[in-house]
């Protein structure tokens, strides 16, 4: 069993890891287009809708698949008056109770409630309503159900995570994340 909890850990978080760094990318990527169309409509008088939602397209892109990746890295915002003062295995605890009593319910929910939604747009081949607009809404929008699993998975991850420090078996879990966390 603590094998194959190795290999999910293992395997999720090189997978985490490749997914921050496309969105790293494409965060940058974001920025010289952004700085493009404006160097095009101020100094050209020029522009293309498809670029300008391109944009919106990787802003999207960013938040929705680098979550996993910001959690991972402990990178969203917590409110830890008590969190940082406690030991590695009572926060190990919190972690374990939310993620299974508030983190999963709430993207299990978000993961089944898109579903309908993403399919709608799927069996429409939703696409822009602008004209010369990008033709993948419906692809955008499947981004939603791709959030949702890889948070689940980084719950799960999590969740071994925790049992791993609370286990004792603490220099496993210390590889694959700071257990400080950035507030430390």
């Amino acid at each position: 069993m603590l094998n194959t909890l190795e290999i999910f850990t293992s395997v999720f978080d090189r997978l985490n890891e490749w997914i921050g760094r496309i969105v790293a990318w494409l965060t940058l990527l974001m920025v010289l287009l952004t700085f493009a169309i404006v160097v095009a409509r101020y100094g050209f008088n020029s522009g293309w809708i498809a670029v300008q939602e391109s944009v919106i397209y990787m802003h999207s892109l960013v938040f929705l698949l680098g979550a996993a990746y910001t959690m991972r890295h402990q990178g969203h915002v917590r409110v830890d008056i008590f969190y940082r003062e406690i030991s590695p295995i009572r926060r190990a605890w919190v972690d374990l109770l939310g993620t299974i009593f508030l983190l999963l319910p709430m993207f299990v929910f978000i993961f089944w409630s898109s579903w309908e939604y993403v399919g709608a747009a799927w069996e429409l081949k939703e696409s822009s309503r602008e004209a010369g607009g990008l033709p993948w809404v419906y692809l955008l929008k499947s981004s939603l159900l791709v959030m949702g699993a890889l948070v689940v998975l980084q719950g799960l991850y999590d969740i071994v995570r925790a049992l791993l420090i609370i286990s004792g078996r603490r220099d496993y879990a210390s590889l694959h994340q700071n257990e400080e966390g950035p507030m430390a």
